[in-house]
């Protein structure tokens, strides 16, 4: 006869060994619209890029990109993808190289300047001249570096709470890819959930974040695990080495700025000098900045909301959008 105790220690298991796992290209991850892939060559090796082609029903002629953040893929842009198409908005959204279903190389050169490229070769293939761009977080720096690489094929862009606002090299010591990677490695699908709760949330979790972090907790799972920390690795170093606020005042279209003012992210803060640390992710403070250095920028500043407006606070969020990309 099983006692309680051995009772509870099964489900343990059982329940432990129910939870998803997902290889490097989250296979059996499940994204809200069809996922297609485009292949091509890049840095001498074979990729995949993947991504979501969603047309609207009554189509308005204009086309919206959506960039995902670092801790993210374009599964999250779900809501967003629904209010434009509904509006007539045809959406694309692109899985960066390194991140969600796309490839994971073992050997490569992250940049803004490179996923960039690898963003316009794409559109090019969906035969795609002109987009607004819309970028959240790390994917507001790629979004502020696409528009000024090509800013014939950028109609208008959005920031939604981007990293990148301010210049971590000077404050935030250089970690290495070394040890990045050992860091990496040893993140779990509990240490995802403090973080985000502590940085994006203000210490309050509520359920709906949960589905933000299944793709990432799945990956902490699976033995290509290490494959997924190499690539974090790597791109955590392009955001620390590569900032784009210098380039602020060269930006020639038209920038709304959608900041939550509760926002205090700062990569690497937790390295630096606690002085230092902080004074570091002042969103109010470095939105303002940003929309006085940007020429024809609007800021749309949400009180009580941190890293993800987009999740946070909704329907303000997607009142400000919707009314910029229509002007």
């Amino acid at each position: 006869m099983k006692t309680i105790f051995g009772i509870l220690i099964l489900a343990g298991l059982y329940a432990r060994a129910e939870l998803p796992s997902y290889d490097a290209e989250l296979t059996t991850f499940a994204y809200p619209y069809d996922v297609k892939f485009l292949e091509f060559e890049g840095q001498q090796q074979k990729l995949k890029m993947a991504y979501m082609d969603v047309t609207p029903a009554k189509p308005n002629g204009q086309t919206v990109m959506l960039l995902h953040g670092k801790n993210f893929s374009g599964f999250y842009w779900e809501p967003t993808i629904r209010l434009l198409t509904d509006k007539g908005y045809r959406v694309v959204v692109p899985d960066q190289i390194g991140f969600g279903k796309s490839t994971k190389p073992s050997s490569y050169q992250f940049s803004f300047h490179g996923l960039a490229e690898n963003t316009k070769r794409w559109l090019d293939h969906l035969q795609i001249g002109k987009v607004a761009v819309v970028g959240h977080s790390m994917g507001g720096m790629l979004a502020a570096r696409f528009a000024r690489m090509y800013p014939e094929a950028t109609t208008k862009l959005v920031l939604v709470n981007p990293i990148g606002l301010e210049d971590l090299r000077g404050p935030v010591p250089y970690t290495g890819l070394t040890k990045a990677y050992e860091q990496e490695l040893k993140t779990t699908a509990e240490s995802i959930r403090e973080y985000q709760k502590q940085a994006y949330y203000a210490g309050e979790w509520k359920p709906e974040y949960e589905a933000l972090i299944g793709a990432a907790s799945g990956w902490t799972r699976h033995k290509d695990y290490p494959k997924v920390a190499w690539n974090a690795a790597l791109t955590s170093e392009m955001v620390y080495t590569q900032p784009v606020i210098q380039e602020f005042p060269l930006i020639k279209v038209r920038t709304l700025l959608i900041i939550g003012l509760r926002d205090r992210t700062a990569p690497g803060r937790h390295t630096a000098d606690p002085k230092v640390a902080a004074t570091l992710g002042d969103y109010p403070k470095l939105g303002r900045a940003a929309a006085r250095a940007i020429p024809k920028a609007k800021l749309v500043e949400l009180k009580g909301v941190g890293h993800v407006p987009q999740l946070e606070s909704f329907p303000e969020y997607a009142k400000a959008l919707t009314d910029f990309l229509a002007l």
